[in-house]
Protein backbone atom coordinates (compact mmCIF):
# COMPACT_ATOMS: atom_id res chain seq x y z
CA UNK A 1 0.00 0.00 0.00
CA UNK A 2 2.77 2.23 1.05
CA UNK A 3 4.55 1.73 -2.20
CA UNK A 4 1.44 2.51 -4.58
CA UNK A 5 0.63 5.73 -2.18
CA UNK A 6 4.44 6.72 -2.66
CA UNK A 7 4.03 5.67 -6.73
CA UNK A 8 1.39 7.78 -7.63
CA UNK A 9 1.37 10.63 -5.39
CA UNK A 10 5.10 11.20 -6.86
CA UNK A 11 3.60 11.09 -10.45
CA UNK A 12 0.65 13.51 -9.35
CA UNK A 13 3.21 16.03 -8.27
CA UNK A 14 5.64 16.03 -11.40
CA UNK A 15 2.50 16.27 -14.13
CA UNK A 16 2.70 18.78 -16.24
CA UNK A 17 -0.57 18.77 -17.88
CA UNK A 18 -4.54 17.89 -17.30
CA UNK A 19 -3.50 14.63 -20.23
CA UNK A 20 -0.72 13.36 -17.90
CA UNK A 21 -2.95 13.75 -15.00
CA UNK A 22 -5.69 11.77 -16.76
CA UNK A 23 -3.28 9.25 -17.44
CA UNK A 24 -2.06 8.58 -13.83
CA UNK A 25 -6.28 8.84 -12.82
CA UNK A 26 -6.31 5.72 -15.05
CA UNK A 27 -3.85 3.73 -14.24
CA UNK A 28 -3.92 4.07 -11.09
CA UNK A 29 -7.86 3.98 -9.69
CA UNK A 30 -9.57 3.68 -13.48
CA UNK A 31 -11.13 0.63 -13.60
CA UNK A 32 -8.51 -1.36 -14.87
CA UNK A 33 -6.21 0.30 -12.15
CA UNK A 34 -3.56 -1.09 -9.93
CA UNK A 35 -6.15 0.27 -6.90
CA UNK A 36 -8.94 -1.43 -8.36
CA UNK A 37 -7.05 -4.89 -8.96
CA UNK A 38 -6.47 -4.68 -5.39
CA UNK A 39 -9.52 -4.52 -4.37
CA UNK A 40 -10.14 -7.61 -6.33
CA UNK A 41 -8.47 -9.18 -4.42
CA UNK A 42 -10.03 -8.58 -1.16
CA UNK A 43 -12.08 -11.91 -2.00
CA UNK A 44 -9.46 -14.06 -1.79
CA UNK A 45 -8.53 -12.74 1.61
CA UNK A 46 -9.71 -14.15 5.17
CA UNK A 47 -12.51 -12.07 6.70
CA UNK A 48 -9.56 -10.78 9.31
CA UNK A 49 -7.36 -9.54 6.26
CA UNK A 50 -10.02 -7.81 4.58
CA UNK A 51 -11.08 -5.71 7.95
CA UNK A 52 -7.15 -4.83 7.68
CA UNK A 53 -6.93 -4.13 4.13
CA UNK A 54 -10.42 -3.22 2.81
CA UNK A 55 -9.97 0.44 4.81
CA UNK A 56 -6.40 0.73 3.68
CA UNK A 57 -7.60 0.29 0.20
CA UNK A 58 -10.53 3.05 0.30
CA UNK A 59 -8.56 5.47 1.82
CA UNK A 60 -5.49 4.95 -0.61
CA UNK A 61 -8.42 5.17 -3.54
CA UNK A 62 -9.74 8.77 -1.41
CA UNK A 63 -6.14 10.03 -0.86
CA UNK A 64 -5.24 9.25 -4.75
CA UNK A 65 -8.50 10.89 -5.72
CA UNK A 66 -7.72 14.05 -3.50
CA UNK A 67 -4.27 14.75 -4.59
CA UNK A 68 -5.84 14.48 -8.58
CA UNK A 69 -8.11 16.93 -7.73
CA UNK A 70 -5.61 19.39 -5.91
CA UNK A 71 -2.90 19.04 -8.97
CA UNK A 72 -6.11 19.74 -11.19
CA UNK A 73 -7.12 23.03 -9.62
CA UNK A 74 -3.19 23.89 -9.32
CA UNK A 75 -2.54 23.08 -13.14
CA UNK A 76 -6.12 25.49 -14.18
CA UNK A 77 -4.62 28.08 -11.77
CA UNK A 78 -1.29 27.84 -13.47
CA UNK A 79 -2.98 27.97 -17.13
CA UNK A 80 -4.74 30.90 -16.02
CA UNK A 81 -2.07 32.97 -14.32
CA UNK A 82 -0.14 32.31 -17.82
CA UNK A 83 -2.91 33.59 -19.92
CA UNK A 84 -3.24 37.00 -17.56
CA UNK A 85 0.34 37.35 -18.25
CA UNK A 86 0.42 37.07 -21.96
CA UNK A 87 -3.19 38.22 -22.72
CA UNK A 88 -4.70 41.92 -22.41
CA UNK A 89 -6.84 44.60 -23.54
CA UNK A 90 -6.72 47.89 -23.88
CA UNK A 91 -9.22 49.45 -22.71
CA UNK A 92 -8.87 52.59 -24.14
CA UNK A 93 -9.78 51.88 -27.77
CA UNK A 94 -12.66 52.68 -29.34
CA UNK A 95 -15.82 50.22 -28.88
CA UNK A 96 -16.74 48.52 -31.97
CA UNK A 97 -19.42 50.48 -34.31
CA UNK A 98 -22.91 49.38 -33.95
CA UNK A 99 -26.20 49.87 -36.04
CA UNK A 100 -28.46 52.36 -34.23
CA UNK A 101 -32.18 51.40 -34.84
CA UNK A 102 -33.63 48.38 -35.93
CA UNK A 103 -36.43 47.57 -38.64
CA UNK A 104 -39.56 46.96 -36.83
CA UNK A 105 -41.87 43.66 -37.38
CA UNK A 106 -44.61 45.89 -38.74
CA UNK A 107 -42.07 46.72 -41.86
CA UNK A 108 -40.21 43.89 -41.43
CA UNK A 109 -43.55 41.94 -42.51
CA UNK A 110 -44.69 44.50 -44.69
CA UNK A 111 -41.75 44.31 -46.87
CA UNK A 112 -41.80 40.45 -47.17
CA UNK A 113 -45.61 40.45 -48.00
CA UNK A 114 -45.20 42.75 -50.58
CA UNK A 115 -42.11 40.97 -52.00
CA UNK A 116 -44.38 37.97 -52.35
CA UNK A 117 -47.34 39.61 -54.28
CA UNK A 118 -45.03 41.45 -56.33
CA UNK A 119 -43.86 37.72 -57.83
CA UNK A 120 -47.61 37.01 -58.34
CA UNK A 121 -47.93 39.91 -60.41
CA UNK A 122 -49.51 42.30 -57.90
CA UNK A 123 -48.23 46.27 -57.90
CA UNK A 124 -47.95 48.57 -54.56
CA UNK A 125 -50.84 50.97 -54.43
CA UNK A 126 -51.14 53.82 -51.86
CA UNK A 127 -54.23 56.50 -50.64
CA UNK A 128 -54.62 58.68 -48.25
CA UNK A 129 -54.85 57.86 -44.46
CA UNK A 130 -57.83 60.59 -43.80
CA UNK A 131 -60.83 59.37 -46.56
CA UNK A 132 -64.27 61.02 -47.25
CA UNK A 133 -67.35 58.84 -46.69
CA UNK A 134 -67.82 58.00 -49.85
CA UNK A 135 -64.53 56.04 -50.88
CA UNK A 136 -64.45 54.40 -46.98
CA UNK A 137 -68.12 53.80 -47.21
CA UNK A 138 -70.69 54.36 -50.17
CA UNK A 139 -68.57 53.13 -52.79
CA UNK A 140 -67.48 49.51 -50.90
CA UNK A 141 -71.42 49.02 -50.97
CA UNK A 142 -71.45 49.51 -46.84
CA UNK A 143 -74.91 50.92 -46.07
CA UNK A 144 -75.62 53.89 -43.66
CA UNK A 145 -77.30 51.63 -41.04
CA UNK A 146 -73.83 49.97 -40.86
CA UNK A 147 -72.57 49.25 -37.27
CA UNK A 148 -68.94 50.31 -38.58
CA UNK A 149 -70.40 53.97 -39.69
CA UNK A 150 -70.90 54.80 -36.35
CA UNK A 151 -69.02 57.09 -33.80
CA UNK A 152 -68.35 54.42 -31.27
CA UNK A 153 -66.38 52.04 -34.42
CA UNK A 154 -64.75 54.44 -36.55
CA UNK A 155 -62.69 57.92 -36.28
CA UNK A 156 -64.40 60.62 -37.75
CA UNK A 157 -63.09 64.11 -37.96
CA UNK A 158 -63.95 67.53 -36.63
CA UNK A 159 -65.69 69.60 -38.65
CA UNK A 160 -66.52 73.49 -38.01
CA UNK A 161 -69.85 74.90 -38.13
CA UNK A 162 -71.30 75.78 -41.35
CA UNK A 163 -68.74 73.17 -42.82
CA UNK A 164 -71.11 71.62 -45.94
CA UNK A 165 -68.43 69.07 -46.82
CA UNK A 166 -68.70 65.40 -46.97
CA UNK A 167 -67.86 63.85 -43.82
CA UNK A 168 -64.05 62.70 -43.60
CA UNK A 169 -63.10 59.50 -41.63
CA UNK A 170 -59.31 57.90 -40.97
CA UNK A 171 -60.28 55.16 -43.13
CA UNK A 172 -61.12 52.24 -41.17
CA UNK A 173 -59.55 49.87 -44.01
CA UNK A 174 -57.49 50.18 -46.80
CA UNK A 175 -59.94 48.89 -49.72
CA UNK A 176 -60.89 52.54 -50.60
CA UNK A 177 -57.63 52.41 -52.18
CA UNK A 178 -58.97 49.68 -54.60
CA UNK A 179 -61.72 52.31 -55.42
CA UNK A 180 -59.09 54.65 -55.99
CA UNK A 181 -56.87 52.60 -57.81
CA UNK A 182 -59.81 51.49 -60.73
CA UNK A 183 -60.67 54.81 -61.35
CA UNK A 184 -57.01 55.31 -61.99
CA UNK A 185 -56.36 52.26 -63.63
CA UNK A 186 -59.08 50.66 -65.05
CA UNK A 187 -59.45 47.20 -65.97
CA UNK A 188 -57.52 44.49 -66.19
CA UNK A 189 -55.98 45.11 -62.49
CA UNK A 190 -54.04 43.62 -59.40
CA UNK A 191 -52.82 45.89 -56.73
CA UNK A 192 -52.29 44.94 -53.34
CA UNK A 193 -53.09 48.04 -50.99
CA UNK A 194 -50.88 48.30 -47.61
CA UNK A 195 -51.15 50.54 -44.85
CA UNK A 196 -52.49 52.09 -41.28
CA UNK A 197 -55.85 52.13 -40.86
CA UNK A 198 -57.78 53.39 -37.91
CA UNK A 199 -60.66 51.81 -35.46
CA UNK A 200 -61.92 52.69 -32.19
CA UNK A 201 -60.96 49.52 -30.64
CA UNK A 202 -57.60 48.49 -28.21
CA UNK A 203 -56.87 45.10 -26.11
CA UNK A 204 -54.50 42.70 -26.97
CA UNK A 205 -55.48 41.88 -30.20
CA UNK A 206 -56.76 45.32 -31.67
CA UNK A 207 -55.27 48.30 -31.28
CA UNK A 208 -56.73 52.07 -32.47
CA UNK A 209 -53.86 52.27 -34.84
CA UNK A 210 -52.65 49.23 -36.74
CA UNK A 211 -52.20 47.70 -40.44
CA UNK A 212 -54.01 46.01 -43.48
CA UNK A 213 -53.46 44.67 -47.13
CA UNK A 214 -55.79 44.18 -49.16
CA UNK A 215 -55.80 42.91 -52.58
CA UNK A 216 -57.64 43.50 -55.37
CA UNK A 217 -57.51 41.64 -58.85
CA UNK A 218 -60.06 42.31 -61.89
CA UNK A 219 -60.07 41.11 -65.12
CA UNK A 220 -62.73 38.90 -67.62
CA UNK A 221 -62.18 35.37 -66.18
CA UNK A 222 -61.08 35.79 -62.53
CA UNK A 223 -62.77 33.16 -60.17
CA UNK A 224 -62.61 32.26 -56.50
CA UNK A 225 -59.86 29.13 -57.74
CA UNK A 226 -57.59 31.92 -58.77
CA UNK A 227 -58.38 33.69 -55.63
CA UNK A 228 -57.55 29.84 -53.43
CA UNK A 229 -54.53 29.77 -55.70
CA UNK A 230 -53.11 33.38 -54.96
CA UNK A 231 -53.88 33.00 -50.87
CA UNK A 232 -51.82 29.44 -51.00
CA UNK A 233 -49.07 30.79 -52.78
CA UNK A 234 -48.89 33.96 -50.56
CA UNK A 235 -48.70 31.78 -47.48
CA UNK A 236 -46.14 29.31 -48.35
CA UNK A 237 -43.93 31.87 -48.92
CA UNK A 238 -44.29 33.92 -46.18
CA UNK A 239 -44.81 31.27 -43.46
CA UNK A 240 -41.77 29.60 -45.38
CA UNK A 241 -43.75 26.16 -45.60
CA UNK A 242 -43.62 23.92 -48.28
CA UNK A 243 -47.30 23.18 -48.17
CA UNK A 244 -50.47 24.70 -46.02
CA UNK A 245 -54.12 23.58 -46.54
CA UNK A 246 -56.68 26.88 -46.25
CA UNK A 247 -60.25 26.41 -45.26
CA UNK A 248 -63.37 28.84 -46.34
CA UNK A 249 -65.68 29.52 -45.06
CA UNK A 250 -68.91 31.40 -45.94
CA UNK A 251 -69.50 34.84 -44.58
CA UNK A 252 -70.81 38.22 -45.39
CA UNK A 253 -68.67 41.27 -46.03
CA UNK A 254 -71.04 43.98 -48.12
CA UNK A 255 -67.86 44.63 -50.56
CA UNK A 256 -68.03 41.02 -51.76
CA UNK A 257 -70.51 38.43 -52.63
CA UNK A 258 -69.87 35.36 -52.19
CA UNK A 259 -67.49 35.93 -49.34
CA UNK A 260 -65.31 33.50 -47.73
CA UNK A 261 -63.34 33.67 -44.56
CA UNK A 262 -60.42 32.27 -44.87
CA UNK A 263 -58.92 29.63 -42.00
CA UNK A 264 -55.34 28.00 -42.02
CA UNK A 265 -55.03 24.41 -40.66
CA UNK A 266 -51.95 24.36 -37.60
CA UNK A 267 -50.96 23.27 -34.54
CA UNK A 268 -49.32 24.69 -31.30
CA UNK A 269 -46.16 22.71 -29.74
CA UNK A 270 -45.02 23.81 -26.60
CA UNK A 271 -46.91 27.42 -27.25
CA UNK A 272 -45.31 27.51 -30.40
CA UNK A 273 -47.17 28.01 -33.71
CA UNK A 274 -46.69 25.09 -36.84
CA UNK A 275 -48.15 26.25 -40.15
CA UNK A 276 -49.54 23.78 -42.79
CA UNK A 277 -49.90 20.89 -40.13
CA UNK A 278 -51.95 19.81 -37.04
CA UNK A 279 -55.50 19.08 -35.79
CA UNK A 280 -56.21 22.82 -35.53
CA UNK A 281 -57.92 25.50 -37.57
CA UNK A 282 -57.01 29.51 -37.50
CA UNK A 283 -58.46 32.05 -39.11
CA UNK A 284 -56.35 34.79 -40.90
CA UNK A 285 -57.82 36.42 -43.60
CA UNK A 286 -61.16 37.40 -44.94
CA UNK A 287 -62.10 37.49 -49.03
CA UNK A 288 -64.61 36.95 -51.67
CA UNK A 289 -65.64 37.97 -55.42
CA UNK A 290 -65.82 41.88 -55.68
CA UNK A 291 -69.80 42.76 -55.40
CA UNK A 292 -70.56 44.37 -58.70
CA UNK A 293 -71.75 47.55 -57.49
CA UNK A 294 -67.91 47.88 -55.87
CA UNK A 295 -66.46 47.50 -59.42
CA UNK A 296 -69.05 49.83 -60.89
CA UNK A 297 -68.01 52.30 -58.08
CA UNK A 298 -64.63 51.92 -59.28
CA UNK A 299 -65.86 53.34 -62.94
CA UNK A 300 -65.47 49.59 -64.23
CA UNK A 301 -68.55 47.42 -66.34
CA UNK A 302 -69.42 44.77 -64.03
CA UNK A 303 -71.51 43.18 -66.67
CA UNK A 304 -67.75 42.15 -68.58
CA UNK A 305 -65.18 42.35 -65.38
CA UNK A 306 -65.37 40.45 -62.49
CA UNK A 307 -62.63 39.76 -59.66
CA UNK A 308 -61.45 38.82 -56.24
CA UNK A 309 -60.30 40.64 -52.90
CA UNK A 310 -59.27 40.10 -49.89
CA UNK A 311 -57.61 41.84 -46.52
CA UNK A 312 -55.29 40.83 -43.98
CA UNK A 313 -54.22 42.25 -40.79
CA UNK A 314 -50.59 42.86 -41.57
CA UNK A 315 -49.63 43.46 -37.51
CA UNK A 316 -51.24 39.91 -37.04
CA UNK A 317 -48.95 38.11 -39.63
CA UNK A 318 -46.48 39.31 -37.78
CA UNK A 319 -47.60 38.55 -34.55
CA UNK A 320 -47.53 35.06 -35.68
CA UNK A 321 -44.66 34.56 -37.65
CA UNK A 322 -42.11 35.72 -34.97
CA UNK A 323 -44.17 34.52 -32.07
CA UNK A 324 -45.15 38.18 -30.44
CA UNK A 325 -48.03 37.37 -28.39
CA UNK A 326 -49.22 40.97 -28.02
CA UNK A 327 -50.49 43.10 -30.66
CA UNK A 328 -50.18 46.73 -28.30
CA UNK A 329 -46.06 45.63 -27.81
CA UNK A 330 -45.78 46.55 -31.17
CA UNK A 331 -46.35 50.30 -30.11
CA UNK A 332 -46.74 50.93 -26.54
CA UNK A 333 -43.45 49.43 -25.00
CA UNK A 334 -39.63 49.99 -25.22
CA UNK A 335 -38.85 49.10 -28.57
CA UNK A 336 -35.22 47.50 -27.20
CA UNK A 337 -37.48 44.44 -27.16
CA UNK A 338 -36.96 44.29 -30.50
CA UNK A 339 -33.77 42.65 -30.26
CA UNK A 340 -35.01 39.57 -28.73
CA UNK A 341 -36.78 38.77 -31.46
CA UNK A 342 -33.56 39.42 -33.70
CA UNK A 343 -34.80 42.62 -35.64
CA UNK A 344 -31.53 44.89 -36.27
CA UNK A 345 -31.25 47.63 -38.31
CA UNK A 346 -31.27 46.51 -42.03
CA UNK A 347 -29.20 47.76 -45.06
CA UNK A 348 -31.75 46.97 -47.91
CA UNK A 349 -34.41 48.81 -50.12
CA UNK A 350 -38.07 49.28 -49.04
CA UNK A 351 -41.35 50.13 -50.15
CA UNK A 352 -40.78 53.47 -50.21
CA UNK A 353 -37.13 53.66 -52.21
CA UNK A 354 -35.05 53.67 -48.94
CA UNK A 355 -33.12 52.04 -46.48
CA UNK A 356 -34.78 50.06 -43.37
CA UNK A 357 -33.16 51.41 -40.71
Amino acid sequence: MDDLKSKYLGQIAEAGDENALEAIRVAAVGKKGEVALKMRELGKMTPEERQVAGPALNALKDEINSALSAKKSALADAALDERLRTEWLDVTLPTRARRQGSIHPISQATEELTAIFAELGFSVAEGPRIEDDWYNFDALNIPGHHPARAEMDTFYMHRAEGDNRPPHVLRTHTSPVQIRSMEKQGAPIRVICPGGVYRADYDQTHTPMFHQVEGLAIDKDISMANLKWVLEEFVKAFFEVDDVELRFRASHFPFTEPSAEVDIRCSWDNGQLKIGEGDDWMEILGSGMVHPKVIAAGGIDPEVYQGFAFGIGIDRLAMLKYGIPDLRAFFDSDLRWLRHYGFAALDMPNLHGGLSR
